[in-house]
């Protein structure tokens, strides 16, 4: 059977491992199982498509933290075939009005605790912006359910348009096709053997590629489960995963040194995490020193990684034991090509610094609305990172900084 769609992937799973719980939360103890997602996703569909007359490719902005109703109304718009757009919950009310005009969404999703951002940027934006408040746990629940034929739609159909932050200048929209984010998803499965058993516990928000690519779509493609925690707490870290028996997480630096400080240097975490295979750790350099002191310190395996919202999350990854990790370098590629190229773009010889590329089916094919930028990112068809780096003898990248 050929899945090619977020779509295919959840009848998939549906059919397949009906009863297995895909995601978990700690803190409504509900479990969402892959035949009652599905259900969910259909129930979500008619109500986007009949109430709300949203066609295949409407562009539909969400403002919502990591829960119940915030994982579902993402993978359900893009079941139904239309194209998420995650607000960053912090990304400030100009950077978020500019995002709903550029986007051109007729439509924003919002939590109760979000609704006075939703209703500052919309009206910043001066766009006519229907605002819908929903329920963080509940949202689903609350809609009728009726079978409503779903839109034909394809691996080059796009599903999510997530901006990037916009440091140097506006934000930037990367437009995403179900292509791109199931190799993203893939490539996580690969890089760290996923298996059907596995848990993953998602601490990082579904609003940056990271959080949803890695510790959703990788889950969905290797037909295993997530627990979904709203966000990232010191002290329910170690507990959570104890509770619900998870065996891997990801997570970025600032949360390594933060469990770290937690716990002083004789002292232990009195929770019994056996069942944790690694962790591993993306978005920015983790210190070899850091890295060192949380291996010994917790006993788990940390997997420092590279990736990019353009390519979907992971590019590099060390790999798993019993193969060496390097300390200081995100790894080797996996399920993408990476080459290291110089200003005329010949690639380098090794241990050489030029400009890190990626090519792949995780990559982008362009940044929404703007052919200018999306030219001046490829050569041929390879992405220019921007990122400064060498490649060893042994294919382990090594980044030096940005162009």
């Amino acid at each position: 059977m050929q899945l090619d769609t977020v779509r295919d992937y959840i009848n998939f799973n549906s059919k397949n491992k009906p009863d297995l719980d895909f995601i978990i939360c700690p803190h409504t103890k509900k479990k969402i199982s892959n035949k009652e997602l599905k259900i969910n996703l259909e129930k979500i569909n008619y109500y986007l498509a009949i109430e709300k007359q949203q066609k295949k490719g409407s562009l539909i902005c969400t403002l919502t933290e990591n829960s119940l109703s915030g994982i579902q109304l993402m993978l359900g718009i893009m079941y139904s075939g239309m194209i998420q757009v995650p607000l960053n919950l912090v990304a400030g009310e100009d950077q978020l009005a500019y995002i709903i005009e550029h986007s051109g969404s007729k439509i924003l999703f919002s939590t109760k605790s979000n609704l006075e951002l939703a209703k500052k940027i919309i009206k910043k934006s001066k766009c006519e912006v229907e605002l819908i408040e929903i329920d963080k746990d509940n949202f689903v629940n609350k809609l009728d359910y009726q079978n409503e034929d779903l839109a034909a739609i394809n691996k080059s159909s796009n599903c999510l348009l997530m901006y990037t932050s916009g440091t140097t200048g506006k934000p930037k929209g990367v437009m995403l096709t179900n292509d791109n984010v199931l190799s993203g998803g893939k490539n996580v499965m690969i890089s760290h053997k996923l298996i059907s058993s596995d848990v993953a516990m998602c601490v990082l928000p579904l609003y940056h590629i990271n959080g949803l690519i890695v510790t959703v779509m990788g889950p969905l493609v290797s037909q295993s489960s997530l627990v979904l925690s709203e966000k990232f707490s010191v002290t329910n870290f170690f507990k959570r995963i104890e509770e619900f028996k998870c065996t891997w997480f990801s997570i970025v630096p600032t949360i390594v040194s933060s469990l770290l400080s937690k716990y002083s240097e004789n002292e232990t975490i009195n929770y019994n995490i056996s069942s944790i295979r690694f962790g591993r750790s993306a978005s920015a350099a983790l210190a070899p020193e850091t890295h060192k002191n949380f291996e010994k310190k917790f006993k788990i395996k940390m997997i420092e990684t590279m990736g990019l919202t353009e390519t979907c999350a992971p590019i590099l990854s060390n790999p798993l034991s019993p193969n060496r990790i390097k300390y200081g370098s995100p790894g080797i590629p996996y399920g993408n090509e990476v080459c290291i190229v110089d200003d005329k773009y010949e690639p380098v010889e090794r241990n050489i610094i030029g400009q890190i590329c990626v090519r792949g089916k995780n990559v982008m094919k362009e940044y929404f609305k703007n052919p200018q930028e999306t030219k001046k990112s490829f050569y041929k068809d390879w992405f220019l990172t921007g990122d400064l780096g060498l490649m060893d003898d042994e294919n382990y990248v090594f980044v030096k900084g940005r162009i």
